[in-house]
């Protein structure tokens, strides 16, 4: 929950919630895909996974961590399965089938996702994943109803002319949090979340609470409008952004910022889910992302970035094992958030920087922050 634009804390956090919803009769078929749960529990097993996921694209990691003990999540088409069982029973991993069939799996949330569709937006934003016309909608909504403590600007246009718009809580203040999500597509629980953030910010009578009447709140909602939008409407599980390069789309949004741009963790094919990108800041998006918060240097005291799935709290670096000199401080910020989502939910998030306790990744927004 740690990182920051001037040596303040940042944050990364995954989510724990990751729900596979709604998909139309145009979209890709994942008929005959299995989700595997692999068990990891020894290192030469856990390096050998990072080896299959770095070796063939077509198995798609849902969550893998470097840590032993922890449980991999991938999704198999079905002409790998076969040989993706022989090898972990080769080198001894055991294994368990998560989900049988991803298409009929997302058939089983149409129905119910269709129903919450027709509902006005500010009554489904808790129940349901928004569009994104509807979630700018209901920004300027709240805007409307709210205009002594809330503001909505239009920061930018993504690469397919979608409006990319922040939301400013309780602005004027001489401090401020930053707060984004859906850099990655089909993270669909990270933009939800930070709607309900909004929601409860809005909602909240700041009088009385100090650390919330001090600081203003801006919350980029949507990072990544077009892969959001091509996730909803034709494959559910894209990652990427949708500006083309060489013979395929799309740029992992979290391997594009020009902090140890491309040295580890990010690949240099186009075709790859962490496709770095042609250059750091290659892509409209990630830029938005960077001069958004370059406004706020001096100011902004805590940057945060929502991911999914996994519950983690996340802080630097992400591009190398070796820790910031003020970690100690993002460790201790992190462990009370972590501290304050257990006491409320009962839900433990583990704490550490992100290479060390997950895998390493050049080119992220939060080691950018941080360092910037």
């Amino acid at each position: 929950l740690v990182s920051s634009i001037d040596m303040i804390p940042r944050g990364f956090v995954l989510l724990g919630l990751f729900l596979v919803t709604v998909v139309s009769a145009t979209q890709r078929s994942y008929d005959g895909f299995k989700v595997y749960n692999v068990q990891q529990e020894t290192q030469a097993q856990a390096d050998l996974l990072f080896r299959m996921a770095e070796t063939n694209h077509k198995l798609d990691f849902w969550f893998l961590s470097k840590r032993v003990g922890d449980n991999a999540t991938v999704m198999v088409p079905p002409e790998d399965q076969e040989r993706f069982m022989a090898s972990l029973e080769k080198y001894g991993l055991q294994f368990t089938e998560l989900i049988h069939n991803v298409e009929s799996t997302h058939d089983e949330y149409t129905s119910t996702a269709t129903r919450h569709a027709s509902l006005p937006a500010h009554r489904n934003i808790l129940t349901s994943y928004l569009r994104h016309a509807d979630i700018n909608a209901y920004l300027d909504e709240l805007a409307s109803k709210h205009s002594a403590k809330v503001a909505v600007h239009e920061v930018g246009q993504s690469h397919e002319g979608r409006a990319i718009k922040t939301i400013t809580i309780n602005p004027g203040k001489d401090k401020v949090i930053f707060l984004d999500a859906g850099i990655h597509a089909r993270e669909w629980i990270a933009p939800a979340t930070a709607l309900y953030v909004i929601d409860q910010l809005v909602k909240h009578n700041f009088e009385g609470d100090d650390a919330l009447s001090s600081v203003s709140w801006v919350v980029l909602p949507v990072v990544n409008p077009d892969g959001y939008e091509f996730s909803h409407e034709k494959d559910r599980f894209w990652r990427k952004t949708r500006r083309p390069s060489g013979n395929c789309a799309g740029t992992d949004g979290n391997r594009n910022f020009a902090f140890h741009w491309g040295e580890v963790g990010a690949s240099a094919q186009p075709c790859s889910d962490t496709y770095r990108g042609e250059a750091p800041f290659s892509e409209p998006e990630t830029t938005i992302v960077r001069d958004e918060l370059l406004k706020l240097k001096g100011s902004c005291k805590f940057y945060l970035t929502l991911h999914s799935y996994g519950n983690y709290m996340l802080y630097p670096w992400g591009w190398t094992d070796d820790l910031p000199a003020t970690w100690e401080d993002l460790d201790e910020v992190s462990q009370v958030g972590a501290a304050a989502i257990k006491q409320a939910t009962g839900t433990r998030y583990t704490v550490g920087s992100s290479t060390n306790v997950l895998y390493a990744a050049a080119g992220g927004s939060d080691d950018w922050a941080f360092a910037e």
